[in-house]
């Protein structure tokens, strides 16, 4: 399938964010949360809090190329330990800086198409002719440590994301005030041609026009006011009954005669 939409990692360039690749040889990237699901730390007063087991959450960030979800990503990783990006597998060449396994999992087409017949990436798209997958094996391990992982992906893998991890995902799509800034803020990057420019903004239309699959919708016309929104949303899914398997043995004792 094919997607005009941005897929990468935050400091990756306008393609595709970088993330966990898929396939056996390929470890999850980003910052490791505690072991085994446990979630737990320490109170000012010295106390030692209950530790808990959470599965971890898939939060989707989608949003139409300039709309910001790459800074907002930036900032979320920057501030939350137990976060973790989604490093994509592409087939795309790398950039002067980029790394393997650091910003992307450089494959070939018939190595990525290999991936994808083998059951190893959960969600993929074309964009910009190239192509751009999510890893299961690193994803799947990650949630069942307890560890949130971030995706900055369109519309086409959100769906895909939903269908492989039901119940897992957690989708924010963020919406530039006008079409007039979003243009503005394309152009400010600085790192594409006015021809390039004119093609994000056709593409933009259609992931705006997608927005109604997303659980939570907000208009990033302040960059500090949407990062705590979309915090907010992570913490709220974080604490969520089904994820809080840790907890029965707590309660048990709790309701204990």
């Amino acid at each position: 399938m094919s997607s005009e939409a941005p897929r990468g990692r935050p400091d990756a360039g306008p393609d595709r964010p970088a993330g966990d690749a898929g396939g056996p040889d390929i470890d999850p990237g980003g910052k490791a949360g505690a072991p085994d699901g446990q979630q737990g730390g320490v109170h000012p007063g010295g106390l030692v809090q209950h530790a808990t087991i959470r599965r971890g959450v898939c939060l989707v960030l989608c949003a139409a190329s300039g709309a910001g979800k790459s800074s907002i990503g930036r900032a979320l990783l920057a501030s939350e330990p137990a976060l973790r990006l989604s490093i994509s597998v592409t087939t795309r060449a790398p950039r002067p800086g980029e790394t393997e396994g650091e910003h992307y999992f450089f494959r070939s087409v018939p190595e990525f198409h290999a991936l994808v017949a083998q059951g190893e990436i959960m969600e993929h798209a074309e964009v910009f002719g190239r192509f751009y997958g999510s890893p299961r094996a690193a994803v799947l391990g990650a949630l069942a440590r307890g560890e949130d992982v971030l995706f900055d992906i369109d519309w086409q893998g959100h769906r895909q994301l939903r269908v492989a991890l039901p119940g897992d995902v957690v989708c924010v799509h963020l919406l530039p005030p006008s079409l007039a800034e979003l243009e503005r803020r394309l152009g400010a990057r600085g790192q594409d041609s006015a021809a390039e420019v004119a093609r994000r903004m056709a593409a933009a239309r259609d992931e705006i026009a997608h927005w109604t699959d997303a659980d939570h919708v907000l208009v990033n016309d302040d960059f500090a006011t949407t990062v705590a929104g979309v915090r907010a949303v992570l913490h709220a899914a974080r604490s969520a009954r089904a994820r809080q398997s840790g907890l029965s043995g707590l309660v048990a004792g709790l309701l204990a005669p």
